[in-house]
């Protein structure tokens, strides 16, 4: 798996999102279903027993589908390119897609691409569909900065390729003058890499009526406290946005700090007394502390990272 994947808010949906896209991508399978248990009721608002998060594993990209209720929704700021290997299966995906979504570019050939189309699907995730048999990721996440964050698309390509290893800045298509209502010289598409992952960064000066938010976040999967440390350190900037392993970087970024595997292995425990304890301690916490977590789990912390 990715170090980096993607958390998309939904709500009481994520389990039908994640029968659909396992039904609609070639390969794509769900790997974990974790419910919610009763501790913190008050504040998540989840029935204990239903269904907190899914994670789906698509074309090796993970996506956490996370029913967290009506707060917050997805929108294109952050949308997926999905790279296909031929016309056809590009058609297909887009006919599944297309019912009870919203088309932001009809399918069709482009400059860029012969066959290409960009949509909202009847979740709300937006995903950019294009043939493309020789990339050698099929998803890569996509960060449009619109608003009063347009002309930032650079910078934070710059600040992201600092953060991250292995990590990158590739080509860099700029928007020329006589583009209206695009600013020349700002960012119409850029490429880079964070942990060895493509993603890709725009800017907008089109009126859009969406911004980043917490419909759509990136999640690094840390291993260790240390890591967990650095990550928190060097991207949040949101004071006030700053709970549960969720963040707010400079740009409006969300981003969860979050040892994924080690708390679905919590989560996941038959004791459900475990599992509240855990929840409990998470709860409380805006940076994780993993030591915390493993003392509510009863798992000494050499035990891992």
């Amino acid at each position: 798996m990715h170090k980096i994947r993607a958390s998309i808010w939904l709500d009481n949906q994520a389990e039908a999102a994640a029968d659909f896209y396992a039904a609609t991508f070639p390969g794509a399978r769900i790997t974990a279903t974790i419910r919610y248990p009763e501790a913190g009721r008050e504040i998540h608002g989840g029935e204990p027993g239903s269904v907190l998060t899914v994670d789906l594993d698509i074309a090796g990209f993970c996506m956490t589908l996370l029913n967290g209720g009506p707060h917050f929704r997805p929108n294109p700021s952050i949308s997926f390119f999905y790279h296909c290997e031929t016309d056809a299966e590009v058609d297909r995906i887009w006919s599944a897609m297309v019912p009870g979504g919203t088309t932001h570019m009809e399918l069709g050939s482009y400059p860029w691409s012969p066959r290409y189309g960009w949509l909202s699907d009847r979740y709300g995730v937006s995903w950019q569909i294009i043939v493309d048999p020789d990339a050698s990721e099929r998803i890569v996440p996509s960060l449009l900065f619109v608003g009063d964050r347009c002309g930032q698309a650079e910078d934070a390509m710059r600040h992201y390729t600092e953060v991250f290893r292995d990590a990158a800045i590739g080509e860099i298509y700029r928007y020329e003058s006589g583009q209206d209502p695009e600013r020349e010289g700002t960012v119409m598409h850029g490429q880079f890499r964070l942990e060895g992952q493509p993603f890709v960064a725009a800017d907008s000066a089109a009126d859009h009526d969406f911004a980043f938010s917490e419909g759509v976040s990136l999640v690094v999967d840390a291993l260790t406290q240390e890591e967990i440390d650095y990550y928190w350190q060097s991207l949040s900037a949101v004071v006030d946005s700053e709970q549960c392993g969720w963040l707010k970087d400079h740009y409006g970024v969300s981003w969860q700090i979050y040892p994924v595997t080690e708390m679905n292995e919590f989560l996941s425990l038959p004791d459900r007394n475990v599992v509240n304890r855990v929840m409990d301690a998470m709860l409380a916490m805006k940076k994780i502390d993993l030591a915390v977590l493993r003392s509510a789990a009863g798992a000494a912390p050499h035990q891992r990272g």
